[in-house]
C-alpha cells in the first residue's frame, strides 16, 4: 500500500503546485519510480473519468473515513478499473473500501462509456500535445564516455539504420531509422516512440535523454576544455546540462554545480555519478547566497543560468494534464503577477552572476515562450547597475549558435540588433520543446562590439525593473526550470520536457511594484 500513498504524495504535491511531474517522480525511491511513474501518468490521463466515477459512486461519502485522501482514491480506483492485476497491495481496511464499491464503479464507468459514445477504455483517455508528434526521440552522446562514432556503430549493430538528418522523418513508420543532429554534434534523433529504459548504454551513462533544445546553452555557454578551467551551473539539478558542460570541458577543470533543494540535490549526484563527471564539485546551496567575493570562485569565467520558469515552451510531457486545471481557475491577471514573479527572480540571478569578478560569459536560459520571462529579462538585465558595472552586453549573434534560424523578438528589445543575438525554439516548429537562450559577455571582449545599450528604452507588457525590485519573489511551486527531458522518467514519463521549478525565495524589505498592465496574448 506504501506504492499508493506514494503516488498519491506526488499527486497532491502536484496539486499544490510544487513541481512537474518528472521532477516530482524524481524524488520517489528509485526502486519504485518506475511503477510510480506510470500510475502517475495514467491516473492523470483519465482523472477527469475517475472523478465522474469516484463521484456517482458515492465512494468518498461511504468511506470518508477510511479514504480521506481524494488522489489516494484516484489511485486506488484507476487499478481497480484499468489495471488488469487490480490493486497490487495486501488486504488492508483501505483495499477493502474500494473494493467494497468495485461492482458500482465498473458500472458508473459502462454508464460513462455509453453516454460518450465510446466502446474503448483508451477513449476516455485525455490525449498529449499533439506538437510532441514532431519532436524525435533526441539522445546525447556523453562523450565523456565514447565517442559519437562509437555510439553510432553501437546502434548500428542493433538494427538501426544511420539516416542523412535532412531525410530523417519521425513520422516515418519505420523505428529502426536514426541520424546525427546538424546543430549539436553529439546528439542523435530517433523515432519518439523508441524507448531506451532497457538500453544498456543508457544504464551506464554513456547516452543521455535530452531534448536538442536544452543542449543549446551548454554548445553557446562554450565553457574552456582546460585544467585551469573554473564553471558554475548555477541551478543542477538534475543533471543533464551540468553533465553536458562536463563533457564539453573534456571533463577537466572545475565545474561547481549548485542546487539547494536536498531531494534534487541527491538526484543531481545519482546522474553526475552515472555520467562519470569527474571535474564535478556540487554543492547543496542555493547560488544566490553565493558570495561572488569568494576566493573559492575567484577564477570563475563562465556562467550558465537554467532557473525556474514557467515552463510554458514544454509539449512533450503530462504536466499541461495539471496545467490545464490550473489555468481554468486561474485569470489573466493571476497569470501576468506569475510570471512577473518569476521574472524579477531570474532577473535576480543573472544579476547576481554578473557579480562574479572573472565572469567572462553567461548565457541564460528558460523552456518558456512568454516575453516576460525571455526577451524582457534579458532587456532589464541589459539596463542593470551590475550590466554597467561589469560591462556587459549581449554576445555577437555570430557567437550565438549562429546556423540556427530563429532568433529572438526585435520588437522586444531596446536596440535593433539585439534580438538576433538570442535564440528562441518554437514547439511545433523546430521539432522541439519551446526554449529561449542569451549569452552575456564583458564588453572589454571584441564580441561586444557593436551591441551596446544606446536610444530610448521600450516598454512592453510584464515589464521587469532593472532592479529587479517589483518582482523578486518565486511564484509557488518547485520544478526544476531544466527544460531539459528525459532523465528520471519512464514511458510517457520519460517527457523530453524540462522539469519546472519555482522555488520559493522572498526578498527582504521588497519594495511595492509598478502597476502591471493587462497581459498580451504571446507574452
Amino acid at each position: 500500500m506504501n506504492f499508493y500513498f506514494s503516488a498519491a504524495d506526488v499527486l497532491d504535491r502536484l496539486d499544490a503546485k510544487k513541481g512537474s511531474i518528472k521532477g516530482l517522480i524524481s524524488t520517489v525511491a528509485e526502486k519504485d519510480r518506475k511503477r510510480t511513474s506510470a500510475l502517475v501518468i495514467q491516473t492523470l490521463k483519465y482523472k477527469p473519468v475517475l472523478l465522474d466515477v469516484i463521484d456517482q459512486a458515492k465512494l468518498l461519502k461511504e468511506e470518508r473515513k477510511k479514504l480521506s485522501s481524494l488522489n489516494l482514491a484516484l489511485v486506488l480506483v484507476h487499478d481497480v478499473l484499468f489495471s488488469s492485476g487490480g490493486i497490487q497491495a495486501g488486504d488492508g481496511p483501505i483495499k477493502q473500501a474500494v473494493l467494497r464499491h468495485k461492482t458500482r464503479l465498473h458500472s458508473e464507468l459502462q454508464k460513462l462509456k455509453i453516454k460518450r459514445g465510446v466502446k474503448s477504455n483508451e477513449e476516455l483517455a485525455q490525449s498529449g500535445d499533439s506538437r510532441a508528434a514532431s519532436i524525435p526521440r533526441y539522445v546525447r552522446v556523453n562523450t565523456t564516455l565514447w565517442s559519437v562514432d562509437e555510439a553510432i556503430r553501437h546502434f548500428g549493430a542493433k538494427g538501426f539504420t544511420l539516416k542523412d538528418a535532412d531525410s530523417f522523418e519521425v513520422s516515418s513508420k519505420s523505428h529502426k531509422d536514426f541520424a546525427k543532429d546538424k546543430h549539436i554534434p553529439a546528439l542523435l534523433l530517433f523515432h519518439p516512440h523508441v524507448s531506451f529504459q532497457d538500453e544498456e548504454a543508457y544504464k551506464i551513462g554513456k547516452v543521455i535523454l535530452q531534448d536538442k533544445a536544452s543542449c543549446f546553452p551548454a554548445v553557446v555557454l562554450n565553457p574552456p576544455a582546460s585544467k585551469n578551467a573554473v564553471v558554475i551551473d548555477a541551478t543542477a539539478a538534475p543533471g543533464n546540462k551540468t553533465s553536458h558542460l562536463s563533457a564539453l570541458m573534456g571533463n577537466l577543470g572545475v565545474l561547481f554545480a549548485f542546487e539547494r533543494d536536498r531531494r534534487r540535490f541527491s538526484t543531481l549526484q545519482k546522474m553526475l555519478s552515472k555520467a562519470k563527471c569527474k571535474n564535478v564539485e556540487s554543492v547543496n546551496v542555493d547560488f544566490l547566497t553565493v558570495d561572488p567575493t569568494d576566493p573559492k570562485y575567484s577564477r570563475v569565467s563562465h556562467i550558465l543560468l537554467d532557473p525556474s520558469c514557467s515552463g510554458s515552451g514544454i509539449v512533450n510531457r503530462l504536466d499541461y494534464l495539471v496545467e490545464s486545471e490550473q489555468e481554468a481557475d486561474s485569470s489573466v491577471q493571476e497569470l501576468e503577477e506569475r510570471l512577473n514573479k518569476l521574472a524579477g527572480f531570474q532577473l535576480m540571478m543573472i544579476k547576481h552572476a554578473m557579480k562574479f569578478p572573472s565572469v567572462q560569459r553567461i548565457v541564460y536560459s528558460t523552456c518558456s515562450i512568454h516575453t516576460i520571462e525571455d526577451e524582457h529579462v534579458v532587456r532589464a538585465a541589459l539596463e542593470s547597475s551590475e550590466a554597467r558595472t561589469a560591462n556587459f552586453v549581449l554576445a555577437l549573434p555570430s557567437e550565438v549558435l549562429p546556423e540556427w534560424k530563429r532568433r529572438g523578438l526585435e520588437g522586444e528589445m531596446n536596440e535593433p540588433g539585439h534580438a538576433a543575438s538570442l535564440i528562441r525554439c518554437l514547439p511545433g516548429e523546430d521539432a522541439t520543446n519551446g526554449f529561449f537562450v542569451s549569452c552575456f559577455v564583458r564588453g572589454s571582449s571584441s564580441s561586444s562590439k557593436g551591441l551596446e545599450r544606446k536610444g530610448k528604452r521600450k516598454r512592453g507588457s510584464g515589464h521587469v525593473d532593472a532592479d529587479g525590485e517589483a518582482d523578486e519573489e518565486e511564484s509557488d511551486g518547485d520544478g526544476d526550470g531544466d527544460g531539459d527531458g528525459d532523465e528520471g522518467g519512464e514511458g510517457d514519463g520519460e517527457d523530453k520536457d524540462g522539469d519546472v521549478e519555482q522555488r520559493p525565495r522572498k526578498k527582504k524589505g521588497k519594495k511595492k511594484g509598478k502597476k502591471k498592465k493587462k497581459l498580451k496574448k504571446g507574452e
